[in-house]
C-alpha cells in the first residue's frame, strides 16, 4: 500500500472502549509504514476532565473532538500521505463526519461485553473508567457492511486481527 500509485487512505479503527483501538491501529500504523495518531489524545482536557469523572461525553462533547480528528484526517489526505487514528466513533453522524469519499476506510473491532469487561478492569492509566462501558455500549450504532466499514472480531489476538484488517483492505483495492 505504498508507493507512486498509491492512494492516500485513512484507516479509523473504531470500536468502544477495551476493544483494542490503540493496539490494533498502532499494529496496523507499523506494519503498513504509516503514521498512527490516537484519538484519545485529540479530546479537549475538559472532555478528559469529565470521562476521568465517569461522566459520560454528550454529542455536544464530542464535537470539538471529532473536529480535531476530523482535522487530522483532512491534514493526511491533503498532504498525499496514509495514517490510522484510533477513534470510538460509535455513532452513524460521527462516522459521517469522519467519512471522505474513497480517502476514509473503518475498521470497527467488534469484542463481546464479558471481554471487554475484563479488559478494561485489568487497564491501568487509562483516563476511562471500565464504569462507562455500558454507556458507550448504549451509544454504540453498529455500522452496517457497507464499503468503506471492515468488521472485525477482535477478541483474537493482536497480530491475527491485524492480519485479517490488512486482508480484507487488500481486497478493497
Amino acid at each position: 500500500m505504498s508507493g507512486p500509485s498509491h492512494t492516500p487512505r485513512v484507516i479509523v479503527v473504531m470500536g468502544v472502549s477495551g476493544c483494542g483501538k490503540s493496539t490494533i491501529g498502532r499494529l496496523l500504523a507499523e506494519r503498513l509504514g504509516w503514521v498512527f495518531q490516537e484519538g484519545d489524545d485529540l479530546h479537549p482536557a475538559a472532555n478528559v476532565s469529565k470521562m476521568r469523572a465517569g461522566v459520560s461525553l454528550t454529542d455536544e462533547d464530542r464535537r470539538p473532538w471529532l473536529e480535531n480528528v476530523a482535522a487530522w484526517i483532512e491534514g493526511r489526505l491533503a498532504a498525499d500521505e496514509s495514517g490510522v487514528v484510533a477513534c470510538s466513533a460509535l455513532k452513524q453522524i460521527y462516522r459521517e463526519r469522519l467519512a471522505r469519499p474513497g480517502g476514509v476506510v473503518f475498521v470497527h473491532l467488534a469484542v463481546d461485553r464479558h471481554t471487554l469487561e475484563e479488559r478494561l478492569a485489568g487497564r491501568r492509566g487509562h483516563f476511562m473508567p471500565a464504569a462507562l462501558l455500558a454507556s458507550q455500549l448504549g451509544t454504540l450504532e453498529e455500522p452496517g457492511t457497507d464499503k468503506g466499514v471492515i468488521r472485525v472480531d477482535a477478541k483474537r489476538s493482536a497480530d491475527a486481527v491485524a492480519d485479517s484488517v490488512l486482508e480484507r483492505l487488500a481486497t478493497l483495492g
